[in-house]
Order: C-alpha cells, then structure tokens, then sequence
C-alpha cells in the first residue's frame, strides 16, 4: 500500500553526519507514559462519532497537542506538523519526518492555559527513521497538560476515532472523524518534500481524513483516549494527498510509538533509534556505492543531478543544498568520496573543501566510499575534534582538524 507522509515541507540536507549517544540531561524512560487500558466503550460501532461527540473529543485531546515548525535552513523553507505532549516537563513526541533536515525546531500549544507560554523552542532528543519516530524537549517548559494515552493493542476494528493534526499547517488542531477498518497494516509512505519513501508496519488505518500537516498527531478514541500517532495518508488517482473520496489514513499504534520514546529517552542507541543530533561535517556526496570518484560522479548525473556546473577548487560554497550541478572537475584520487557541494559556515567550509576535492580519511580511517564516510562519522559528537584527509582538484592533499557542528536532524 502506497501513502504520502502526512507532513508539510519536509526536505533532506545531503550532508555527512552521526549519531551520538546518551540522552538529553534530566531525562530518563520514567518520563515516558506507558499505554493504558482503553475505556469501556470505545470499541467497535462500525460508525463515526456524531459532530457533538467528536467536538468533546477534541476538547480532551487539544490541550495535549503542538503545532510543530521546522526551519530546514540547509533547504531554505520550513516544514509543519503536529506533535503530542506526553509530560508536563515538555516531552514531545512526533514523526521523525517532521523534523528531518531540521536546523531549529519550534512548537506553539495548541489551547495554551492562561499562565502558559504559547511558544517553545524545541531540542531534538533523538529519532527513529526507519519507524518514524521522535521525541522533542520543550525547553523551559513546566506544568504542560499532557495526553491520555490508551492501548493499541485493544483496538479492534469498527473502532470510531477522530484524528487532530496542523491540518494544512494552518494551526490549531483540525479534527476529522472516522472508524479503524483495518489493523496491522504495512504501507510505504513517501515524503514529497525530501524524495524517500519508507516501509511503516502494524499500522492502524482509518477512513478519518488525514491532510498534511497531521503528521505526529492523534487518533484519539470516542475517549479521546490516544491509540494511534498519525503519520500518513494515500493519495487518489490525481496524485492529490487526502482526496475527499476513499481517503486512508495511517497511525503508528501507540504502544509502538511509545516504547520508541522510552527507549530515546533511556539514551539507548541502537541499529534504528539515534541520540541527539548529528555531527556535522557540511558535505554532500554522492549516492554511490562505487569506490571511483570518477564513477561517483556518473552515477549522480544518471540520478537526475544535471550538467556539470558546479564549481571546482578554491573555497566555493552554497547555502542551501540545492546542488548546482557536477563538479566540472574531480580530484585524481583512486577512491574516497567525492565533495559534489559545501555548504556555507560549516566546518569543510572553513577549511577549505570545495565541489571536487575527494575525502580520503576520517580521524585516520580510510575512506573508500560516500559510506564510508558516513560510517567513520557514527562514532563523533558535535563538537567533536576530527582530523580530515582530502585530496583537491589539482592532486594536493591536505589534513585539517575539524570541529563538528550540530548538524540538521536526520
């Protein structure tokens, strides 16, 4: 089954990075809600809520819910969501989707109480991309109200829901009612705005309409009890995401979702779950598995990237990566990953690197491929001292230390 990710703008910054370890400072998995049990009740009826029993749903949900702007500065534009609060410290939780290429992270409540801040500026604890989760800090936050987390594994079908996101991205929390009529679904959602597509399981899927911008939202039950966090939707024979006519949606089911968090805020790294944000080196590389350069840089033009155009030598950089073209010349390394772009203010900018030059090593770890690269990275932190080997356009090679930056969440 073919789905949109159900968020706005989200792009990806092509960029070295790695994942660190260990969980933002005061938080621990206590701080995570398990699922309940779901209200006697809220099981199957096969029809959706009236527009009065919807309404007294949203009244229980809205005030556990954030609208969530990403600023992808790498991308120049901004991407919108939903998340949901799950302490009243500030713990978010979302799709990792919208966040992804993000540089600053802002979330707005929903139904602000009277002594509450409406706006925070949010850390990025960490992220799962292959099951779309993540889990956000509000800073400075206190006494936030949170959500009422049911249990997925009770939902059964005919079960009426109402799903409420930043429909659109144009705030507040829109709801949308329908029934869960089908469980233990596998899609694959494809986000627009950064050109990937993922393999989501165990799905719950509704008939509610979800737009975007209701991407880590609710799908809250007739308790408004939370089962499900909303991710995605099809599209219909137009291409158009959410079509009035036959719209699925798609929620990862809460259980899922929240031993995600818990285990994010554990600081437990694993093959999928990452701490914090990456380091950043400022690069982009090619999708290449060959060792070539020469070749690295076929396989990018047979991908689409266009004529060469870019640059070469010198201290050339962008500000977005949006790339320009391929680098006209390459460096006559054998193998290493080839630089097809630098983006301003970063640390390969600094020092020099340009569209061309070939990265050979990383703290004295050889680099044969783009990957490569990216692996010698996983093991350093923003901030993190590297030393760089690479070798220019014209066959000089040069070593710098670099200090990583915090780089977009990926």
């Amino acid at each position: 089954m073919a789905a949109l990710a159900a968020g706005i703008g989200a792009g990806v910054t092509v960029a070295l990075n790695h994942h660190g370890a260990g969980s933002a400072g005061g938080i621990s998995s206590s701080d995570v809600p398990g699922p309940g049990n779901n209200a006697a009740g809220s099981g199957s009826s096969s029809a959706p809520l009236s527009r009065a029993a919807a309404a007294k749903v949203a009244d229980k949900v809205k005030p556990g819910l954030v609208d969530i702007t990403s600023t992808l500065k790498y991308n120049s534009e901004t991407a919108e969501g939903t998340g949901m609060i799950i302490s009243s410290s500030g713990l978010v939780l979302t799709n990792n989707h919208v966040i992804d290429g993000a540089t600053v992270v802002q979330a707005a409540l929903v139904a602000p109480g009277d002594n509450s801040t409406a706006t925070y500026s949010a850390q990025v604890v960490g992220y799962d991309a292959t099951d779309d989760v993540a889990l956000l800090q509000l800073r400075n936050a206190s006494g936030l109200p949170t959500e009422n987390f049911g249990n997925s594994s009770q939902v059964s079908l005919g079960t009426p829901v109402v799903a409420l996101g930043n429909a659109e991205g144009r705030g507040g929390a829109t709801p949308a009612t329908g029934i869960i009529n089908a469980l233990n679904r596998s899609i694959q959602a494809s986000d627009q705005g950064s050109n990937t597509t993922e393999d989501l399981n165990h799905m719950l899927q509704t008939d509610a309409r979800i737009q975007q911008g209701d991407s880590g939202g609710a799908l809250a039950n007739n308790a408004g009890q939370v089962i499900g966090m909303i991710t995605a939707a099809n599209t219909s024979a137009s291409g158009q995401f959410g079509s009035s006519g036959g719209t699925l949606g798609y929620a990862i089911p809460i259980n899922s979702a929240l031993a995600i968090a818990r285990q994010i805020a554990s600081g437990q790294r694993s093959a999928t779950v990452y701490i914090g944000l990456p380091g950043f080196l400022g690069v982009e590389v090619a999708m290449s598995s060959s060792p070539d350069p020469q070749q690295q840089a076929a396989d990018e033009a047979q991908g689409g990237s266009g004529d060469p155009a870019a640059p070469a030598g010198g201290s050339s950089c962008q500000a977005t990566n949006q790339q320009a073209g391929l680098p006209a010349h390459i460096a006559p390394a054998s193998s290493g990953a080839l630089v097809l772009g630098v983006l301003c203010g970063t640390p390969a900018s600094s020092q020099g690197l340009a569209p061309g030059d070939v990265i050979l090593s990383v703290e004295g770890q050889t680099i044969t491929t783009p990957d490569s690269l990216t692996n010698a990275t996983t093991l350093y932190h923003p901030g993190d001292v590297v030393s760089v080997a690479w070798e220019s356009v014209g066959g000089v090679k040069h070593t710098s230390s670099m200090v990583l930056a915090p780089g977009p969440a990926r």
